[in-house]
């Protein structure tokens, strides 16, 4: 029975971490849940889990390693840079890492790696294409390929004009075409900013470069990822839209349980692909620049991303002041060294300040 820690607990996808665990009692079991907000909801959890630890994060007194004492994998679901200090915590307690949390690498993909390589420790990609990269690659992260292509679905928003952009509400942001996920990643999906996020998180990943990593819009979300060879070969891995498969897939692979239904393609019909309108969503090529430069830029982009997002879903700016609050606090940021946890911490709260001064006027 595999023991897991999930830093988490409360979102979308520790949500669908636990439906795994309840489709899978004999395979799984809870040693921590931590969550930092709905302690109601935390206290039924822990009714239902029976963990060691069950607790806010706001009152946990102890070493975060301790969270992760008894487990074999900690499963971080934990949203934003917040979630960085927990995979640092996994790592140096020496267990297998699950992460969902994108920003661990965006804004410290540098330490992470360097961490998890001196602590001997694996990390299992959970977001969906990412997934589908790991599989085509047998599992292996340092298989060797040619180049790396991420599908997008192109949001809500593909097709609008940019005065159709400058309009566009909160509630339409949140209406995700194909994926249910939690409210940041839903409004960074409609401004492509995640797929920046993913391009960035495949440069540490797979150890690849920026030029051979790209990324296409697929509207269906059917095909989660490609993986190009040598020979001119490619390998994809295709679903329907659900979290619930590279979840659980984290937590078995290379083996597979029962999850999902099979593709149906004679109903699907067709599946579409094109170009990423990248002059038409600056968030991405944002990512893709603060990727490039590296540093602690990417820090200061996922900060500034933050506050922006933030303070659009409290209708204080419009959809495409989003991208113009991180841009004013990139031009500002200075690249430091990414080496250290206090490096990253004090890079964030400088974006945050400079982001929350944009927006706020304080």
């Amino acid at each position: 029975m595999k023991k897991i820690a999930l830093i988490g607990c409360t979102g979308s996808i520790g949500g669908q971490v636990l439906d795994v665990v309840r489709a899978h009692r004999d395979e799984f079991c809870i040693t921590a849940l931590v969550c930092a907000e709905k302690g109601e909801l935390l206290a039924a959890l822990e009714e239902e889990f029976r963990p060691k630890i069950a607790t806010l994060a706001s009152k946990f007194r102890g070493k975060r390693e301790e969270l992760f004492d008894g487990c074999d994998a900690a499963f971080i679901a934990a949203g934003g840079f917040a979630g960085l200090s927990y995979t640092l915590a996994a790592i140096r307690a020496r267990k297998t890492v699950l992460l969902a949390n994108k920003e661990s690498l965006v804004c410290g993909g540098e330490l992470v790696m360097r961490e998890a390589l001196s602590h001997g420790v694996e990390i299992v990609p959970v977001d969906s294409e990412h997934s589908a990269i790991f599989q085509a690659l047998h599992f292996d992260r340092r298989a060797k390929f040619s180049r790396l292509v991420l599908t997008a679905s192109g949001g809500p928003f593909l097709h609008k004009t940019k005065e159709e952009l400058a309009r566009v509400t909160a509630e339409e942001a949140l209406a995700h075409p194909t994926w249910k996920m939690g409210k940041k990643v839903t409004v960074d999906s409609a401004t492509l900013l995640n797929k920046g996020y993913e391009v960035i998180e495949a440069k540490w990943l797979y150890g690849a470069e920026f030029a051979q990593i790209e990324a296409v819009v697929h509207p269906e979300s059917i095909v989660h990822s490609l993986v190009y060879f040598e020979d001119g070969a490619a390998l994809a891995q295709l679903g329907y839209p659900d979290m619930r498969v590279p979840i659980q897939l984290a937590l078995t692979c290379p083996e597979r349980l029962p999850c999902a239904p099979q593709l149906d393609f004679a109903a699907i019909g067709a599946l579409h692909f094109e170009r990423l309108p990248a002059e038409k969503f600056p968030c991405f090529t944002l990512a893709l620049q603060a990727g490039r430069a590296g540093g602690t830029l990417p820090c200061a982009l996922n900060a500034a991303a933050e506050v922006a997002v933030e303070a659009f879903l409290g209708r204080r700016i419009s959809f495409l002041q989003i991208a113009e609050t991180i841009e004013g606090v990139l031009m500002h940021a200075g690249r430091g060294e990414a080496d250290s946890w206090e490096a990253l911490s004090a890079a964030d709260r400088a974006a945050r300040a400079a982001a929350i001064e944009l927006v706020y006027g304080k």
